[in-house]
């Protein structure tokens, strides 16, 4: 018999909610998107158990209203996370949020391919929702590194550096 599904193993579903703002500069999104929540789960390994995310492909206006009312900050970010509340469906982690101006943006400013800082957002925005975050200097290097080995599994260069990690040390 041919090998089965394995229900335990770790799994990220996705939800993809296309909000506002125009992402037709990123092809297949919905496609990008689960495969950076995939390449979380098998990082992470047993931390991570079938669990569902939601993404929103939104605007700079509805993150900078979202922004203003969670977080007190009265502008638009590349990126949010609002963790899952009391009540809501078991395996649920969340709500992850993207501005699709300050995204493009910021990938020409970076000169990265739009796509790959789609999913390094993704990745970012994941994280947070499984309890990581860059507080402290410690934290912070914590959540990069993980970040840096998972999007090198997507074949996408460190965010913060421009290489591209293979885990070889030369």
């Amino acid at each position: 018999m041919a090998a089965s599904l394995q229900r335990n193993s770790p799994s990220i579903g996705v939800e993809v909610i296309e909000d506002d703002g125009d992402w037709s500069n990123v092809p297949d999104a919905p496609s990008l998107i689960a495969r950076a929540a995939e390449a979380v789960a098998e990082e992470l390994g047993d931390a991570v158990q079938l669990a569902v995310v939601a993404v929103a492909l939104s605007s700079d206006a509805n993150v900078e209203a979202l922004n203003g009312q969670f977080r007190g900050k009265r502008k638009p970010t590349n990126v949010l996370s609002f963790p899952a509340g009391e009540g809501a469906p078991e395996g649920f982690l969340g709500d992850v949020v993207l501005a699709s101006e300050t995204v493009r943006r910021e990938a020409e400013e970076q000169r990265v391919p739009l796509p790959h800082h789609v999913q390094h957002l993704v990745v970012h925005g994941i994280l947070h929702l499984l309890g990581y975050d860059h507080i402290s200097a410690a934290d912070a290097e914590r959540m990069e590194a993980l970040e840096i080995s998972i999007l090198s599994k997507l074949d996408i260069a460190n965010p913060y550096t421009g290489e591209l990690e293979t885990g070889t040390k030369g």
